[in-house]
């Protein structure tokens, strides 16, 4: 008879509690039993593959998409837009990160704190990619390529040279997972704040999330404005009408 007959199977076996979905799988993979040091490296080497294997499946709006939901602004109201929605998801990740310390058993902390930077990355690419749309610098290649080139944008906190193609091919280098693994574990340092227990930590994630992307943000906005592209000049940036479908030939 286990000592506790409501645990779970796994629980009564072993003493720890069932771990499910990803969390549990970063925690895997960080491993609980090696020293301090070794677990922060697992963790950071985790976290850059996952964001390296994620950046390029984020779904990206082009620029005609992005006019037609939000029809009659300028590109710097759009992108103001842009960056609002991406400070209220960080946040959010910030948040819910910071309410699981308060839990009766906390889950994995190593674990939720990799899943958070994993999470505001996904966001940040994403709203980089968007901006690049809106000032009218998309970057060559296909959906990989530019999820790649949008990654290192996010790692060295400024705009896509794309007039220097060498300059797209850079994720795949060493020196690119090198800074990515750079940003990663300054990020980090920064988001342990948020595992301060109670609803502290929810406050502190939110708020410090909310303030980076917007950090981020205004160096890209500010790197991309110096090469922007009149939507005039750009091809197919006519916004779409989904509402209605596309106009009827002449005639018909």
């Amino acid at each position: 008879m286990p000592a506790d007959p409501a645990a779970l199977p796994a629980e009564r076996i072993t003493g720890a509690p069932e771990e499910r979905g990803r969390t549990a799988s970063l925690a895997s993979k960080i491993g609980r039993g090696a020293g301090a040091g070794g677990r922060v490296r697992a963790m950071v080497a985790v976290i850059a593959d996952r964001i390296m294997e994620t950046a390029p499946r984020i779904p990206v709006r082009d620029l005609a998409t992005l006019r037609a939901q939000f029809p009659g602004l300028t590109p710097e109201d759009l992108a103001d837009k842009l960056v609002a929605g991406a400070c209220k998801g960080t946040a959010a990740v910030g948040a819910g990160v910071g309410a699981a310390a308060m839990l009766p058993v906390p889950p994995a902390m190593p674990a939720e704190l990799a899943a958070e930077v994993t999470g505001v990355a996904s966001v940040e690419i994403k709203l980089i990619a968007e901006l690049h749309e809106v000032y009218g610098l998309r970057p060559a290649g296909n959906f990989r390529q530019r999820g790649m080139a949008y990654l290192a944008s996010w790692t060295q906190e400024r705009g896509i040279e794309i007039t220097k193609p060498a300059s797209l091919n850079v994720a795949l280098g060493v020196q690119m997972r090198r800074e990515l693994r750079q940003q990663i574990m300054k990020r980090t340092l920064r988001n342990l704040p948020n595992l301060t227990p109670f609803m502290i930590g929810a406050s502190v994630g939110a708020f410090m999330n909310r303030r980076d992307t917007r950090k981020l943000a205004e160096k890209i906005r500010k790197d991309l404005r110096t090469k922007q592209v009149s939507w005039d000049a750009l091809p197919d940036s006519t916004p779409v009408r989904p509402e209605q479908g596309p106009l009827p030939p002449p005639g018909g």
